[in-house]
């Protein structure tokens, strides 16, 4: 139980190192974390998560004040937020020698955490979950004497399933992604070849008074492929730089727990741009080979 004047709430209280900081990803909106200092000097403070200061201090500033834990006060000397949500922020940190004498822990400790760079693909991250896993267990059996049969002593929990749940569902994200980004640009590039079937048509008798003054059929091409790409690239940028401003605006609103901070990567803005060329090349091939197959004679009776 957590209490702070009037207002109470029941939250996790979790003795910690300052490195737990990285673990859970924390970050610090206001004051500091936990450091060495705290915990060598077993000092009475606290850091709260976002969800408890909203809940105990409704909008008053937290830091220099004290809160109650189960009738022991700590001093707050920070609040974090967590991209896990409120589920993560609902959490009292203190330095895990003062949570051991408060609460007569001695020195005992209930677990411990690792944790290691996200991996680039799954099947790479699984080798190096189960590799860390084996060697933790392998230690903490030699240094207890652990029965090589006895799987009760020492048990270490891999959260590989979830990482094999957040790797199928951002491929199939991304898969989703792909799916509708290659059906628009067909479906663009159907529309831009009727434009520039539309063009040619209309510049019949300028097409054909190029080649009557000895235009060659590959500058033709060259000149109603440019316009086509032209025309591609001019739509596409618009809606990519329309795109990233309405990300960046809308972006810090997002208050989802599964999706923090969105942006686009700088490897995927430069492929796209790729795209929308080959995309208007081929766009204007049709008409640009029918542009160069036009004779000079029947172009310049055209009406």
């Amino acid at each position: 139980m957590v209490n702070y004047k009037n207002e109470s709430g029941n939250y996790r209280i979790q003795g910690i190192l300052p490195g737990n900081q990285f673990i859970e990803n924390a970050d610090i909106v206001s004051g500091r974390f936990l450091n060495n200092a705290d915990v060598a000097e077993s000092r009475k403070i606290a850091v709260i998560g976002n969800r408890v200061k909203q809940d105990l201090f409704k909008g008053e500033d937290p830091l220099g004040k004290e809160i109650s834990l189960y009738g022991i006060n700590f001093l707050v000397v920070g609040v974090f937020t967590d991209p896990g949500g409120e589920r993560d922020e609902s959490k009292v940190f203190l330095p895990i020698t003062t949570a051991q004498i408060a609460f007569n822990g001695k020195n005992n400790i209930r677990n411990m955490m690792f944790t290691i760079k996200m991996a680039d693909n799954f099947d790479e991250a699984v080798a190096q979950s189960q590799a860390i896993s084996r060697s933790i267990e392998q230690e903490l059996r030699q240094i207890h004497t652990v029965a090589p049969d006895d799987t009760n002593a020492i048990r270490v929990y891999n959260t590989l399933e979830e990482a094999e749940k957040i790797y199928s569902l951002v491929d199939t994200i991304k898969a989703v992604f792909w799916f509708v980004g290659i059906g628009t640009i067909i479906a663009g590039i159907v529309g831009v070849g009727n434009i520039m079937l539309i063009i040619v048509k209309e510049r019949t008798k300028e097409i054909g008074i190029r080649k009557a003054l000895g235009a060659k059929p590959m500058s033709i091409v060259a000149m109603i492929l440019q316009e086509s790409v032209f025309v591609t690239m001019f739509a596409g940028l618009f809606g990519l730089t329309l795109g990233l401003a309405l990300l960046e605006l809308v972006g810090p609103l997002m208050e989802s727990d599964f999706i923090k901070y969105p942006q686009v990567d700088f490897n995927t803005a430069l492929t796209t741009v790729f795209i929308l060329v080959f995309a208007g090349a081929l766009a204007g091939f049709i008409p640009a080979y029918r542009a160069a197959k036009i004779k000079p004679i029947i172009a310049l009776r055209d009406e």
